[in-house]
Protein backbone atom coordinates (compact mmCIF):
# COMPACT_ATOMS: atom_id res chain seq x y z
CA UNK A 1 0.00 0.00 0.00
CA UNK A 2 1.41 3.26 -1.09
CA UNK A 3 1.99 5.72 1.67
CA UNK A 4 0.89 9.54 0.48
CA UNK A 5 3.06 12.77 2.10
CA UNK A 6 0.49 14.93 3.80
CA UNK A 7 1.69 18.82 3.31
CA UNK A 8 3.06 20.83 6.01
CA UNK A 9 4.02 24.33 5.38
CA UNK A 10 7.58 25.02 6.20
CA UNK A 11 8.32 27.58 9.37
CA UNK A 12 11.70 29.28 10.06
CA UNK A 13 11.74 27.46 13.27
CA UNK A 14 11.59 23.75 13.85
CA UNK A 15 8.02 21.95 15.35
CA UNK A 16 8.15 18.79 16.38
CA UNK A 17 4.72 17.09 16.70
CA UNK A 18 1.63 14.88 16.02
CA UNK A 19 -0.29 15.04 12.72
CA UNK A 20 -3.68 14.13 13.37
CA UNK A 21 -4.29 13.70 10.05
CA UNK A 22 -1.73 10.85 9.63
CA UNK A 23 -0.37 9.88 13.32
CA UNK A 24 2.93 11.00 11.78
CA UNK A 25 5.31 12.50 13.98
CA UNK A 26 6.62 15.84 11.85
CA UNK A 27 9.88 18.04 12.65
CA UNK A 28 8.22 21.20 10.05
CA UNK A 29 11.32 24.17 9.42
CA UNK A 30 14.59 24.29 10.19
CA UNK A 31 18.35 24.62 8.26
CA UNK A 32 20.40 22.01 6.71
CA UNK A 33 21.82 21.41 9.62
CA UNK A 34 18.76 20.85 11.74
CA UNK A 35 17.82 18.36 9.27
CA UNK A 36 21.09 16.47 9.82
CA UNK A 37 20.63 16.72 13.47
CA UNK A 38 17.10 15.16 13.21
CA UNK A 39 18.59 12.50 10.99
CA UNK A 40 21.25 11.87 13.29
CA UNK A 41 19.60 11.70 16.91
CA UNK A 42 15.92 11.24 16.41
CA UNK A 43 16.01 8.86 12.97
CA UNK A 44 13.91 11.38 11.39
CA UNK A 45 13.52 10.83 7.31
CA UNK A 46 13.23 13.48 5.06
CA UNK A 47 10.19 14.07 2.79
CA UNK A 48 8.92 16.24 0.27
CA UNK A 49 5.50 18.27 0.77
CA UNK A 50 4.03 20.87 -1.56
CA UNK A 51 5.58 23.49 0.70
CA UNK A 52 9.21 22.65 1.07
CA UNK A 53 11.23 19.55 2.53
CA UNK A 54 10.17 18.54 6.18
CA UNK A 55 11.37 16.06 8.28
CA UNK A 56 9.20 12.64 9.66
CA UNK A 57 9.54 9.85 11.69
CA UNK A 58 9.32 6.50 9.93
CA UNK A 59 5.81 4.68 9.35
CA UNK A 60 4.50 1.95 12.10
CA UNK A 61 6.82 3.28 15.47
CA UNK A 62 5.02 2.40 18.54
CA UNK A 63 3.87 5.47 20.52
CA UNK A 64 6.54 5.03 23.12
CA UNK A 65 9.44 4.93 20.00
CA UNK A 66 7.74 8.12 18.74
CA UNK A 67 7.91 9.77 22.07
CA UNK A 68 11.69 8.86 23.22
CA UNK A 69 12.84 9.87 19.29
CA UNK A 70 10.75 13.20 19.22
CA UNK A 71 12.70 14.05 22.57
CA UNK A 72 15.74 13.01 21.71
CA UNK A 73 16.02 15.00 18.69
CA UNK A 74 14.30 18.41 19.95
CA UNK A 75 17.19 18.16 22.87
CA UNK A 76 20.00 17.47 20.96
CA UNK A 77 18.24 20.55 18.44
CA UNK A 78 18.39 22.69 21.46
CA UNK A 79 21.88 22.06 22.85
CA UNK A 80 22.80 22.93 19.30
CA UNK A 81 21.12 26.40 19.76
CA UNK A 82 18.16 26.03 17.45
CA UNK A 83 14.79 27.23 18.68
CA UNK A 84 12.37 23.93 18.73
CA UNK A 85 8.46 23.53 19.95
CA UNK A 86 8.17 20.13 21.05
CA UNK A 87 4.65 18.86 21.32
CA UNK A 88 3.98 18.10 24.74
CA UNK A 89 2.25 14.92 24.48
CA UNK A 90 5.42 13.71 23.00
CA UNK A 91 8.07 15.21 25.41
CA UNK A 92 9.12 11.91 27.52
CA UNK A 93 10.83 14.06 30.45
CA UNK A 94 7.12 15.86 31.17
CA UNK A 95 5.63 14.52 34.38
CA UNK A 96 3.40 11.51 34.15
CA UNK A 97 1.21 12.62 36.98
CA UNK A 98 0.79 16.53 36.04
CA UNK A 99 -2.58 16.25 36.23
CA UNK A 100 -2.72 14.48 39.58
CA UNK A 101 -0.47 16.72 40.57
CA UNK A 102 -2.46 20.24 39.76
CA UNK A 103 -5.33 18.30 41.43
CA UNK A 104 -3.72 17.94 44.68
CA UNK A 105 -2.71 21.37 43.91
CA UNK A 106 -6.24 23.01 43.76
CA UNK A 107 -7.55 20.88 46.51
CA UNK A 108 -4.67 22.64 49.27
CA UNK A 109 -5.88 25.27 47.53
CA UNK A 110 -9.34 24.90 48.80
CA UNK A 111 -8.23 24.01 52.40
CA UNK A 112 -5.66 27.53 52.54
CA UNK A 113 -8.44 29.43 51.34
CA UNK A 114 -11.50 28.08 53.70
CA UNK A 115 -8.62 28.19 56.55
CA UNK A 116 -8.31 31.67 55.83
CA UNK A 117 -11.89 32.81 55.03
CA UNK A 118 -12.85 35.95 57.11
CA UNK A 119 -16.11 36.06 56.36
CA UNK A 120 -19.07 33.30 55.94
CA UNK A 121 -19.24 34.50 51.73
CA UNK A 122 -15.48 33.33 51.39
CA UNK A 123 -16.40 29.93 52.74
CA UNK A 124 -19.75 29.57 50.59
CA UNK A 125 -17.05 29.83 47.70
CA UNK A 126 -15.12 27.09 49.02
CA UNK A 127 -18.52 24.47 49.51
CA UNK A 128 -19.88 25.59 46.45
CA UNK A 129 -16.41 24.76 44.12
CA UNK A 130 -16.86 21.11 46.28
CA UNK A 131 -20.88 20.57 45.67
CA UNK A 132 -21.48 22.09 42.56
CA UNK A 133 -24.53 20.47 40.32
CA UNK A 134 -22.22 20.72 37.39
CA UNK A 135 -18.72 21.05 37.72
CA UNK A 136 -18.50 20.50 41.79
CA UNK A 137 -15.91 18.29 42.90
CA UNK A 138 -18.04 16.02 44.43
CA UNK A 139 -20.46 15.53 41.74
CA UNK A 140 -17.48 14.85 39.23
CA UNK A 141 -15.96 12.48 41.28
CA UNK A 142 -19.39 10.66 41.86
CA UNK A 143 -19.38 10.40 38.17
CA UNK A 144 -15.98 8.56 38.11
CA UNK A 145 -17.45 5.99 40.65
CA UNK A 146 -20.34 5.40 38.89
CA UNK A 147 -18.90 4.77 35.59
CA UNK A 148 -15.84 2.30 36.98
CA UNK A 149 -18.77 0.29 38.44
CA UNK A 150 -20.74 0.08 35.46
CA UNK A 151 -17.19 -0.32 33.21
CA UNK A 152 -16.48 -3.34 36.46
CA UNK A 153 -20.23 -4.66 35.95
CA UNK A 154 -19.79 -5.26 31.96
CA UNK A 155 -16.47 -7.22 32.87
CA UNK A 156 -16.37 -8.90 35.76
CA UNK A 157 -20.44 -9.80 35.07
CA UNK A 158 -22.68 -11.04 37.91
CA UNK A 159 -21.35 -12.83 40.71
CA UNK A 160 -22.93 -15.83 42.31
CA UNK A 161 -25.62 -15.32 44.74
CA UNK A 162 -24.17 -16.17 47.35
CA UNK A 163 -21.54 -13.79 47.16
CA UNK A 164 -21.18 -10.44 48.17
CA UNK A 165 -21.32 -7.99 45.11
CA UNK A 166 -19.06 -4.99 46.26
CA UNK A 167 -20.09 -3.73 42.26
CA UNK A 168 -23.60 -3.29 43.41
CA UNK A 169 -22.13 -1.55 47.07
CA UNK A 170 -20.91 1.12 44.68
CA UNK A 171 -23.98 2.29 43.63
CA UNK A 172 -25.00 2.48 47.51
CA UNK A 173 -21.77 4.54 47.69
CA UNK A 174 -22.69 6.86 44.47
CA UNK A 175 -26.13 7.45 46.13
CA UNK A 176 -24.40 8.43 49.41
CA UNK A 177 -22.26 10.73 47.60
CA UNK A 178 -25.24 12.71 45.80
CA UNK A 179 -26.99 13.11 49.59
CA UNK A 180 -23.38 14.24 51.08
CA UNK A 181 -23.71 16.86 48.01
CA UNK A 182 -27.21 18.08 48.47
CA UNK A 183 -26.27 18.17 52.31
CA UNK A 184 -23.19 20.65 51.52
CA UNK A 185 -24.95 22.65 49.41
CA UNK A 186 -27.32 23.23 51.97
CA UNK A 187 -24.71 24.62 54.35
CA UNK A 188 -23.50 26.81 51.58
CA UNK A 189 -27.02 28.23 51.23
CA UNK A 190 -27.32 28.72 54.87
CA UNK A 191 -23.26 30.28 54.96
CA UNK A 192 -24.44 32.44 52.52
CA UNK A 193 -27.54 33.84 53.91
CA UNK A 194 -25.93 34.25 57.53
CA UNK A 195 -25.23 38.22 58.44
CA UNK A 196 -21.69 39.20 58.01
CA UNK A 197 -19.69 39.54 61.28
CA UNK A 198 -19.11 43.60 61.67
CA UNK A 199 -15.23 43.64 61.97
CA UNK A 200 -14.32 44.40 65.93
CA UNK A 201 -13.13 47.92 66.20
CA UNK A 202 -9.84 48.96 66.99
CA UNK A 203 -9.76 50.21 70.97
CA UNK A 204 -9.85 53.79 71.77
CA UNK A 205 -6.55 55.68 72.48
CA UNK A 206 -7.19 56.97 76.24
CA UNK A 207 -6.64 60.79 75.91
CA UNK A 208 -3.88 62.27 78.20
CA UNK A 209 -5.35 64.28 81.12
CA UNK A 210 -5.48 67.88 81.05
CA UNK A 211 -2.25 69.83 82.45
CA UNK A 212 -3.71 71.55 85.36
CA UNK A 213 -4.07 75.29 85.48
CA UNK A 214 -1.80 77.52 88.20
Amino acid sequence: MNQHEPDFLVLEYITVTKDPRTGLVVAIGGTEKAADILQRTGGFLSAAGHHGTYHRLPHGLPVEQQRLKATTASHALLAAGHNVHLDPALNMLSFPNGDRDAAQRYLGHLAERVSAAETSSQVAEVLTEIAAPVNGLLPLTREVVVRAALAARALEGTPPGDELDHIDRLGDITHSMSMAARVILHARNHTARAPQKAPTPPPSTPRPPGSRRR
